[in-house]
């Protein structure tokens, strides 16, 4: 029993009060590893509580992922992780999640050539750091792309005057490329360090 959306259709799941899933596109019980292969081979689903009909699939999706760092996977660092979370409640909450998809979009269209670049980087720790350089600076000029987006007062507004709170941005964000690249290079010390030991 599948929902339409758009031209694909979404797998429907019930979640009922004993934690218990319910695929009802093959009527059998599943479990979160099953949701796991389904998101892998890209196949769309929705959870539902089983009495109310409330959408689930965030927090399902959500405890998926803390199920695989669990299982030790580590994909997502720890100052992700504490930065993510500093985010609610934040004012740039409402930006976050739109920069996270754009960034995740971005990173799937680059995935073949980030393989290829990854299996050189194994090679060499300077391609490693220079490959991790260019993916900061792309990630911080789609962060500067985000925030103009929802930016209320954009600064092609036809003004020709320089606003001093119009700079201040731009200002950060160097600073905070500034750093990056400090962290960087601690980074790349580090590695370097490794493997003369």
């Amino acid at each position: 029993m599948a929902q339409s959306k758009g031209s694909a259709s979404v797998i429907v799941i019930k979640k009922y009060a004993n934690r218990r899933l319910y695929d009802t596109s093959t009527s059998q019980y599943v479990t979160l590893d099953h949701l796991r292969d389904l998101v892998k081979n890209g196949t769309d689903f929705q959870v539902v509580d089983a009495k109310s009909g409330e959408d689930l699939t965030r927090g399902v999706l959500a405890q998926i992922i803390f199920e695989e760092e669990a299982r030790g996977a580590n994909l997502l660092p720890v100052d992700f992780l504490r930065q993510l979370i500093s985010f609610y409640g934040d004012s740039l909450q409402s930006v976050v999640p739109g920069y996270l998809q754009m960034s995740m979009n971005k990173f799937a269209q680059q995935q073949e050539e980030f393989r290829s670049r990854m299996s050189e980087a194994m090679t060499s720790p300077q391609a490693s750091m220079s490959m991790l350089e260019e993916q900061t600076r792309r990630n911080m000029e789609m962060f500067g792309q985000a925030m103009r987006m929802f930016t209320p007062f954009s600064a092609g507004t036809g003004a020709e005057t320089e606003d001093p709170a119009q700079t201040a941005p731009a200002a950060k964000e160097s600073d905070d490329v500034a750093a990056m690249r400090a962290e960087l290079d601690a980074m790349r010390a580090k590695l370097d360090k490794l493997v003369k030991d």
